[in-house]
This record gives structure tokens, sequence and C-alpha cells, in this order.
């Protein structure tokens, strides 16, 4: 009997740029001529039904102007597609149109175009080179950032996925003048979170120009773009795969993702979100973990903003409480939560350790209260 040993060290790098700016379509294809994406002379455009005539085409269409190949490849829109039978709809599709490994995927649009087309990519050929066209607020400040490509199931949300870096993300501020103002309210509530565990001027520069936001003052919305990336930058800079410090990202998202589910998407992400931030500053608070006045203060900016902070009627809570045990972050059979620390810090439970466990009737009397 023999061993043979199989070494496969390697030092990877998974760098990449974001391009915060304005009228960023002509930008992207000068990037790609200048070598973006190497050789590649092949580009599938993944986008969802809203995003396709507004910038889905008109990618497409500067791509083939410059000389390049391409495709369009569309599926409905909404958290209700992000789901593996889309996935493989889209796959097979590009078979179909004899794409193979030499092609790039350029993911137009918000977090569900970003999150699917990424794991596409990652999966696709064992693995072909994308981008990602950020065109909402919420993708912009999440989603497009982190390399976090997944598809959802029945169970629960994004269980199902990869971390796979895109070659580079653009946040062009211009999109957001398209999006309903739902869609804009729904993208603030994860920049209110990265405010939350990481910058309390930033939560304050938020308290400070909520209109200006919601208006789309490009300034502005540049400014929050930026803080947004360093925020989230700082946690996967030190924690790419997830091993620890990125659990910080999932604040507020216990509760959040399971009302996301149960609410059967009639909630937007950042909408489910911000119900889950409120019952975790309201938990937080008991436990001593922030003033009664800072619990106040994050409730009162996602008020402003138009975000809901109580569980909406039509949700079975006791459904909820059974689908917090679907988290990403329950181990062994046990509830944990992340934290906020007063505003601008998260809690620390020992070296490394982000998360705390939860009795279930703790988080139980918050939500039926709500």
């Amino acid at each position: 009997m023999k061993d043979f040993r199989v070494e496969l060290k390697k030092v990877v790098d998974d760098s990449y740029d974001v391009k915060i700016g304005r009228n960023l379509i002509p930008v992207l294809i000068e990037d790609i001529k200048n070598g973006l994406a190497g050789n590649i002379k092949k580009f599938a455009v993944i986008t969802d039904s809203v995003v396709e005539p507004l910038y889905g085409e008109p990618i497409l269409n500067a791509l083939k102007e410059a000389g390049y190949q391409g495709d369009i490849f569309t599926f409905p829109a909404g958290e209700k597609s992000k789901v593996r039978k889309t996935k493989e709809i889209l796959e097979d599709a590009m078979l179909a149109k004899e794409y193979r490994r030499d092609c790039c995927v350029i993911a137009a649009g918000g977090g569900v175009v970003t999150d699917l087309a990424g794991f596409l990519a990652g999966t696709f050929g064992r693995g072909v080179p994308f981008i990602n066209f950020a065109t909402t607020l919420l993708s912009a400040a999440d989603a497009s950032i982190g390399g976090k490509t997944a598809v959802d199931t029945d169970l629960a949300t994004n269980l199902i996925g990869l971390i796979y870096q895109p070659l580079k993300v653009y946040v062009d501020i211009d999109t957001w003048k398209t999006l309903p103002k739902r869609q804009l309210i729904n993208g603030l509530a994860e920049t209110v979170k990265h405010a939350c565990l990481a910058d309390r001027e930033f939560f304050t520069y938020i308290e400070n120009h909520v209109e200006e936001i919601l208006d789309c003052v490009p300034g502005v919305c540049e400014h929050i773009s930026e803080k947004n990336c360093e925020v989230k930058y700082q946690v996967v800079m030190k924690d790419e795969r997830e091993k620890s410090l990125r659990e910080v990202l999932n604040l507020g998202h216990t509760v959040g993702r399971a009302i996301e589910t149960v609410s059967g998407y009639r909630l937007l992400h950042g909408e489910a979100l911000a119900i889950g931030m409120t019952a975790q500053v309201t938990l937080g608070c008991r436990l001593g973990y922030l003033t009664p006045q800072e619990r106040d203060r994050v409730i009162a900016l996602q008020k402003r903003i138009g975000l809901p902070v109580t569980i909406p009627d039509y949700i079975d809570k006791e459904e909820l409480v059974k689908k917090l045990y679907t988290d990403k972050k329950v181990r062994d059979g046990k509830l944990r939560f992340v934290f906020q620390k007063g505003i601008g810090e998260v809690m620390t439970f020992g070296d490394e350790i982000y998360a705390r466990e939860v009795a279930e009737e703790e988080i139980r009397e918050i939500i039926f209260a709500m």
C-alpha cells in the first residue's frame, strides 16, 4: 500500500477595483478594450426583465459597437427567480449559443442579478470571469462587493453558493435615478447596517442626508457608496471566506432573512432587514449592548427613511420563530446572533467570536411584541 501526496499550495490574488461614478457604460467598454477580461472576445450579459431595456441592452450594444461578440440572457425580475432552476435555464441558454470557457459574464442589475450571475460564472465551465455592473443602491452597498454568490431554496435564502470574486465592480450612481422610490428605500437598509456595525460618524451622516440620498443628489450618493465599500472591504479583506469576522455583516439578518422567506418575498430584502435590525437592537438593549437612546436612534432612522420596523400582520410568527433555525450562523441547533455595540461597533464574545447564542424564548418574546 502506498500514499501519494498531491501538493496544491498556491497564492491567489483576487484583488479588484470598484469604480464609483456616473455614466459608466463607456468606462466599462474602455476597460475591456484595455484588457480587463484579457483576450476574451465573447460576453454574456446577464440581467433581469426590468434592467434589460434600461442597462442590459445598452451594455450589449456598446460591446458590439466595440467589436465584441455578445448576447443578453434575461430572467424574470425578483427574489423568486434567485433559485437553482433559473441558473440552470441561463446555463442551458448559454450552452445553446456556444458559450464555453472562453467567455466573460457581465452581471447588470441589483443584488438578485449579481448573486445569481456570479454563482453561474463560478461554476460555468468550472469558472469563467465575471464583472458586476450594479444598478441599485442595495447591490452597490452589499451584493456587488465581497464575492458572495448564492441562490435561495424553499428552506432559506443564500444557503447554496460560493465565494467568487469579480474582475471589477461598477457602481453607476446615474442608475439610481431610474429606481422606484421603494427600491431606493430598500437599498438604504444595508447602508444603515454598515454604519451601525462600523462607523458612528457615517450613521450621523445618513441621519443628516436622508432626503438628499432619496433625491439621488450625486455628491451625497457617491459618498455613501464609498463608505459602504470601505466598511465592507475592511471586513472582507480580513475574512474573505467567512470563517469568523465576516459574520458581522450578518447584523440584523438572523430575523431579517427569516422574515424575508416567511413573507414569500412580499417584503424586499432591505425591508426585511430593517425589521431584523429592529429586533436586534431591541434584544441588544435588553442585554446591555446599547442604550435605550441608541436603540431608539436606530429605529427612528429606519422610520425616517421609510423602512418598516414592525412585523406585518400577515406573517405567521410561530413559523417565523421556526425559520430562525435555518440561519447559517446556527451551531449545534442553537440560535446565534450578531449584536452591535452602541452605534458604530460590534460586540465580541471571545477571541474572533462575533456572535453569541440566544435562547429561543429571548427572541420569541421580542418577535411576538413587534
